[in-house]
């Protein structure tokens, strides 16, 4: 291996899942985990087999379809996780076993209560035995940054001797600091008698916003695997971002002169594919990928971007794969048109998908009179994402205002084929919409978001609706994007409600005991 080059363990499908309020149904991981093997990412952590049968379908149809990047299931260290992961990733071209425990002194007392020799032994016994199932094992040392040294050498010691080729080091409560983590992989690499033998990995959380800073000290101290999810996605405040890492990387070449195999062109239509199937938003100032990343407001900047545009950009829009807006789009482009724009916008979709998002397109343009570039991405993610619903929007007719009090609420929805239609009323006219939904799709879930964001510019731009649902400590979000608000809110409550099946059939599993 080229040993300035870091792969990329891209892990949105399984730690980015596990977000509160993220879930995804398998044709949408599908589609995420294609978008992912071509931009270039090495491996793609598919999902933890063992957590429900939902999952170990979805990390088996990935290992089928995905054949260039390593197709990657999660186990603790149990033979009936590490088995169960060795069956879903079997079809897979290339296919890795990674498991897990826990080896710091809090989470061995109180989580897995159990003795640090035990832990040890474990530790061999699990490798083993994923050893016996696949040829490409890693193992991780949950907890790793705060586990005593000479236990920790101990560890990696013997996980490498079991067989496993990658040992990753997560930083899983987002305390280190750069520093500190760069100390201790530099501790590992002088210290573990084998550890030439593997490639050392870290997986960094971002509790206080370090991930991407500690992700990078490693590599510098000589880790040549970075975890990471596209958007930052994960648990609490979430992983080290791909796409800062790569284009790190890319851009201080000078002090880290570091390759990837990552195509950054594709960098923004896989953030948007991402925020559209799991509705969590990107922050307008999110580096590389917000929607302010390459804006410039004040007059100074302004100025010197005309002049230099490396006055005030250390890259270009482009290689991120930002497409600039533009209104060459209208009531009068063809089909020819239409799929000559989804190329450049970096879509590659089965016909009958275009001539749904056709339809669509034609439809808004019917009632916008300016439809730019970001209109696009969202009707065509909106309306190929939500495909495979077993919930499907139809039509919402809405009386409110002074003359209809109280408003209410016509709504026709398909639920697993069958149409079904009614009339609510409510305090207000979301309020009637989602009462009308809630008559069609019985739940206990309660609302706990709404939002309501402008695609672009205008009076008349789409507006993009965020609803949050939780149900029995379970979240989900659901967006939807119209030219008509209370339409795009019952998209979004719509789309919500199908997450929430596809949550309800996962369940996490139990803390390991002794």
């Amino acid at each position: 291996m080229d040993r300035n080059r870091v792969i990329i363990f891209d892990t949105t499908l399984r730690d980015g899942e596990q977000s509160p309020g993220a879930s995804m149904n398998q044709d949408e991981k599908l589609r995420i985990a294609l978008a992912l093997e071509d931009m270039g990412v090495d491996v793609i952590e598919a999902g933890f087999p063992i957590a429900s049968n939902g999952d170990f379908v979805a990390v088996e149809a990935i290992a089928r379809v995905v054949k260039n990047s390593v197709v990657c299931g999660l186990a603790r260290a149990t033979r009936g996780d590490i088995e169960r992961c060795a069956e879903a990733i079997r079809p897979a071209a290339r296919g890795r076993i990674h498991t897990f425990i826990s080896t710091s002194p809090l989470h061995m007392k109180y989580k897995l209560q159990m003795e640090p020799e035990t832990v040890l032994a474990r530790v061999s016994d699990s490798v083993a035995l994923a050893r016996t199932l696949t040829d490409d094992v890693e193992w991780s040392a949950e907890d790793g940054s705060r586990t005593e040294p000479d236990f920790l050498c101990r560890c990696v010691e013997a996980a490498i001797k079991a067989g496993a080729k990658t040992i990753n080091i997560p930083d899983t409560v987002g305390y280190s600091v750069p520093d500190e983590y760069a100390g201790l992989i530099a501790l590992l690499i002088n210290r573990v008698p084998n550890i030439d033998q593997a490639i050392l990995s870290v997986h960094c959380h971002n509790d206080l916003g370090l991930a991407v800073a500690n992700s990078l000290a490693a590599v510098a101290a000589g880790a040549r695997q970075i975890e990471c999810t596209i958007n930052g996605l994960g648990e609490r405040a979430g992983n080290a971002a791909m796409e800062e890492v790569v284009m790190a990387l890319r851009t201080r070449a000078d002090r880290l002169p570091y390759q990837t195999g990552i195509r950054t062109e594709a960098i923004t239509r896989i953030s948007r594919l991402v925020s559209t199937i799991t509705g969590f938003s990107v922050q307008p100032n999110k580096a590389i990928v917000g929607k302010n990343a390459f804006a410039h407001e004040s007059g100074i900047h302004q100025d010197g971007v005309l002049k230099n545009a490396q006055t005030y950009e250390i890259m270009t829009p482009d290689s991120v794969g930002l497409v600039r807006s533009s209104l060459v789009m209208g009531k009068h482009s063809g089909r020819a048109a239409f799929r000559a724009k989804l190329r450049d916008l970096g879509y590659d979709l089965p016909d009958g998908a275009v001539e749904d998002a056709f339809v669509r397109f034609k439809d808004l343009a019917d009632r916008k009179k300016d439809v730019f570039d970001e209109d696009i991405v969202a009707l065509v993610d909106d309306a190929v994402v939500r495909g495979n619903d077993t919930i499907k929007f139809v039509s919402l007719e809405v009386l409110c205002g002074t003359r209809h009090r109280p408003p209410s609420a016509e709504l026709e929805l398909t639920v697993d084929g069958e149409l079904r239609h009614v009339r609510a009323t409510g305090d207000g006219p979301v309020d009637a919409t989602f009462n009308a939904i809630k008559a069609l799709v019985p739940h206990d879930a309660r609302l706990q978001l709404y939002q309501v964001s402008a695609v672009t510019q205008g009076t008349d731009a789409q507006a993009e609706v965020t609803v949050r649902l939780e149900e029995d400590g379970k979240t989900v979000n659901g967006q939807g994007a119209e030219t008509d608000t209370l339409v795009a809110s019952a998209r979004a409550y719509v789309n919500a409600l199908n997450k929430l099946v596809v949550k309800r059939q996962k369940t996490a599993p139990d803390t390991l005991l002794a």
